[in-house]
């Protein structure tokens, strides 16, 4: 099992020094989320201060940007990487997509299962020089000129992943892409009992193995060095726990355990506003079965029990702050090897 990072830098002063740490300590690859800042403009600094580790999106939303915009960042830091980059596209819910990017939602999975084949067509026309003949529901490429092409570069075959909870995302994942982002918010049960089997669905569809589909995920840790510590850290990662699941889209993962009333009444939290009163919801139970729960020293053989023979790759869902904790990560990291 692969050991990554999610890093989150304010500044783009910083990427630099955080990306010669996280390669530096061992990480095999550093990932950029599309929160309060851009995903991709990070990633060249990534590029052109490392050697080794693989970097990408965990994740880009697709659809306030079209196919040729994600195709022509991809494929340009795929060239100045050597391949190290990979594409992590993922749709966002309806409410962020409508009322903070202020675009229309319509046919999420669909939509993006289209993109993911613009995308792939754009870069077999600038490759290999195909005609631009892509004509889709949404998305259409039917005119590159010698002009705006970007050309073929070395290494061509740019990995594209999606991230998703529900049925059609996870089995676009097994029949199209290389690699599939679990969301944070899940449990065991919800990875066996649902995820896998539609994974396995999409990759019967596609004609394809197991192996040819990367598994990852940030796992939420509730750590500290002593008890009282560990305690401390609940507050947080409860907090964060309730923030997902009060989204309608993420309500089957509660459902897997018969909490699905819980996910109601977390619904009803965020439509009065009521933002403080949502991590009462998540009881000491509910901890246990979303979380990773360790003294430090023993956080790696933890998570690795957890997800050893299920998943691929994991990050930790904590901050990546090198310096005072960069002698932790390393025994982490050293411990995945």
């Amino acid at each position: 099992m692969k050991l990554d990072t999610v890093f989150a830098p304010t500044s783009l002063a910083d990427v630099p020094a955080l990306a010669k740490a996280a390669e530096a300590i061992g990480f095999d690859a550093l990932w950029t989320a599309e929160t309060s800042h851009d995903p991709y403009l990070p990633l060249p600094l990534v590029a052109e201060h490392t050697e080794r580790i693989k970097f990408g999106t965990s994740i880009a939303v697709a659809f306030p940007r079209s196919p040729l915009i994600h195709a022509q960042i991809a494929w340009d830091l795929a060239a100045q990487s050597n391949g190290r980059f990979i594409l992590g596209l993922g749709t966002q819910v309806k409410g962020h997509n409508e009322r903070r990017f202020g675009i229309k939602w319509e046919a999420p999975g669909p939509r993006l299962r289209e993109m993911i084949l613009c995308i792939r067509a754009i870069w077999d026309c600038w490759q290999n020089g195909t005609t631009p003949r892509f004509e889709g529901a949404h998305y259409r490429f039917t005119l590159m000129t010698p002009f705006f092409s970007a050309g073929p570069i070395a290494h061509p075959k740019v990995p594209i992943w999606i991230a998703g909870v529900n049925t059609y995302m996870c089995e676009l994942a097994g029949e199209l892409c290389e690699g599939f982002h679990v969301h944070p918010f899940h449990s065991i049960r919800y990875l066996r009992a649902s995820l896998l089997p539609e994974i396995g669905r999409g990759l019967a569809k596609g004609g394809r193995q197991r192996s040819d589909l990367v598994l990852s995920t940030s796992a939420f840790v509730i750590a500290g060095n002593n008890d009282e510590e560990i305690e401390r850290a609940k507050d947080a990662v409860r907090m964060q726990i309730a923030f997902y699941a009060s989204t309608r889209t993420y309500a089957r993962v509660l459902e897997a355990h018969g909490w699905g009333d819980t996910a109601t009444r977390l619904n009803e939290k965020v439509a009065k506003g009521d933002w403080s009163a949502m991590a009462s919801e998540i009881t000491d139970e509910m901890l246990e079965v979303f979380a990773v729960t360790a003294r430090w020293d023993d956080v790696a053989a933890k998570v690795r029990a957890r997800y050893d023979g299920i998943l691929d790759r994991v990050a930790l869902y904590l901050p990546f702050r090198p310096g005072a904790d960069s002698e932790r990560w390393r025994q982490i990291v050293r411990a995945f090897a």
